[in-house]
């Protein structure tokens, strides 16, 4: 009998904000698969640790997240090889993402090369939706429109999605923050805007955008912000 892929949603870092389901699974998995940035340890991982068991099969691999994209696809590679092996030994195999698998999760590049395989994913709370709540920061209301869009896109794509939208998360702002901040600005939603950093962790840090005074913010940062027809609404 094949094994399934399991993608596991761990959510955005608070342990408690896992699902019962996605604990289930990883306990009674053949193997857990843990994503990290070569050198550092994986947020997957750490978010889910006080639910596995002890002794569980685990594998970290790490990733080269450079701008050359060859020796992270390598690994990509190999590690769907690793799993396809598994699975067809029977196992299912659990691949632990942060935050939710197919919101710019890591697990996609693993369900694209193993697209023919059995696979279950468990769903997980996003980082938007983790500091929405926790600034109370509703996202969307009747006929509204919210959109979630990486600062990585460039500026000049973003000014064109935030134009559309009444309300949007700009994720991944990092070194980005001061061109954010400066269209925020430029169209008057600076204000109202809230910046929230590792929300839900113990590292959590949510301000008013205005009130933050660095230059830059921590990759995993988020910025909450109405858009432009949120602003003309």
């Amino acid at each position: 009998m094949s094994g399934r892929l399991l993608g596991i949603g761990t959510g955005p870092g608070d342990p408690e904000l896992v699902t019962l389901k996605a604990v289930r699974l990883t306990r009674t998995a053949g193997l857990v698969v843990s994503l990290a940035a070569s050198g550092r340890p994986s947020r997957a991982r750490r978010i889910m640790a006080p639910h596995l068991p002890t002794g569980v099969p685990e594998i970290t691999v790490e990733l080269d997240m450079g701008p050359d994209r060859t020796a992270v696809d390598r690994a990509y590679d190999q590690l769907a090889l690793d799993i396809r092996a598994e699975v067809a030994r029977g196992h299912d195999v659990a691949v632990l993402c942060e935050g939710d698998p197919l919101l710019f999760g890591t697990f996609i590049y693993l369900l694209q090369r193993l697209p023919d395989l059995p696979v279950e994913i468990v769903p997980g709370i996003s980082s938007p939706h983790a500091a929405a709540a926790r600034a109370a920061w509703p996202l969307a209301t009747g006929d509204r429109a919210f959109a979630v869009l990486p600062a990585t896109m460039g500026i000049d794509r973003l000014r064109e999605r935030l134009a559309r939208v009444d309300a949007a998360a700009i994720i991944k702002v990092g070194s980005h923050l001061p061109a954010v901040r400066a269209l925020l600005g430029e169209w008057g939603l600076a204000g109202e805007a809230l910046l929230a950093v590792q929300a839900t962790t113990e590292a959590e840090a949510i301000t008013p955008l205005g009130a933050y005074a660095g230059e830059t913010a921590p990759y995993f940062s988020l910025v909450l912000t109405r858009g432009l027809g949120g602003a003309r609404g």
